[in-house]
């Protein structure tokens, strides 16, 4: 099994150098930075019949990001990307101000995945001066990472609710590994109507299982190295899924021995769930999230995987 995922990842990177070197060097995505030239951009695409895929990202863009390009790319006729670090998603003390910054590699990347267009606006164009108003998706977006994060998921909920407004996107593209997020959207978008599809796509990693995220960055060799106890409790909990076992108690507490070995991750949650309302279950089904989150070192980390 790692030998394949080896073997996947060094044909990904062959297939990337390959689109960077063959042809993409006479184009360019369109940037765009106010809020009114894409809406104007976005509704023209529209009027001409264009089937619009969105990808909102923070930036520093990795593989991860990148098969949501190719995803939308697939299944639309127009790609459009937006890279925002959005200040209301971060808490005091959090990484707001060190959070990777990659924009000229970001465009170039972008260009290579041939995006159409690229909303990229300063803070003070999302949200001017008097803006009062926020989206908060209520209980749901208390849970798991809106618990350990409180306001997180009210700062996620606005800024995309915002884009939605600007883009006006046929399908929108989300990672799988950011499970509770997806859950919160998916709540938002019902409540409030949205004509948008969200479409969750499947978790990118590295060679050694580890799920690809900004915040890898920040990982020391060390770190990278006791990271890696996430993946390791997640196959372990998968295993035994596969092997019969159902129980939720059973479960997280084989899960923390894991996670727990060498006493250098401080966990966050380990928690089975329903995928929707992100509230806990006593017994495992078809389609129970079981998620992690853990701090190694100071950079938190998350990672999930859904029974089956």
């Amino acid at each position: 099994m790692r030998d394949r995922e080896v073997a996947c990842r060094l044909l990904q990177n062959q297939e990337r150098d390959l689109r960077i070197s063959s042809g993409r060097r006479g184009t360019s995505v369109r940037i765009v930075k106010s809020v009114a030239e894409m809406q104007s951009v976005c509704r023209d695409l529209r009027m001409a019949g264009s089937i619009l895929g969105f990808v909102p990202t923070m930036g520093a863009l990795h593989e991860g990001h990148l098969s949501l390009v190719r995803r939308a790319r697939s299944e639309c006729d127009q790609v459009v990307a937006s890279i925002f670090v959005n200040p209301l998603q971060f808490a005091p003390g959090e990484d707001f101000a060190k959070y990777p910054r990659t924009f000229e590699e970001d465009c170039r990347l972008l260009e290579v995945e041939r995006v159409d267009v690229l909303f990229a606006p300063e803070a003070a164009e999302m949200y001017p001066n008097g803006s009062l108003t926020t989206v908060t998706v209520s209980e749901i977006g208390d849970r798991l990472d809106g618990a350990s994060r409180p306001g997180h998921f009210t700062g996620v909920a606005t800024v995309v609710a915002k884009l939605f407004h600007v883009v006006g996107p046929t399908r929108a593209y989300f990672g799988q590994k950011d499970a509770a997020q997806l859950a919160v959207l998916r709540q938002m978008v019902r409540d409030l109507n949205f004509d948008v599809e969200l479409v969750g796509c499947a978790i990118v990693r590295d060679s050694d299982g580890l799920a690809l995220s900004s915040r890898n960055k920040y990982l020391s060799p060390i770190e990278r190295e006791q990271s890696l106890a996430l993946h390791r409790t997640l196959l372990r909990l998968e295993q035994m899924i596969a092997e019969g076992e159902r129980q939720s108690v059973t479960l997280v507490r084989k899960g923390m021995e894991t996670l727990n070995i060498g006493g250098r991750i401080r966990v966050d949650y380990l928690a089975l769930v329903d995928a929707n309302s992100l509230l806990p279950v006593a017994s495992i089904e078809k389609g129970t999230l079981v998620a992690v989150a853990a701090y190694v070192g100071s950079t938190r980390l998350i990672d999930n995987f859904v029974a089956r």
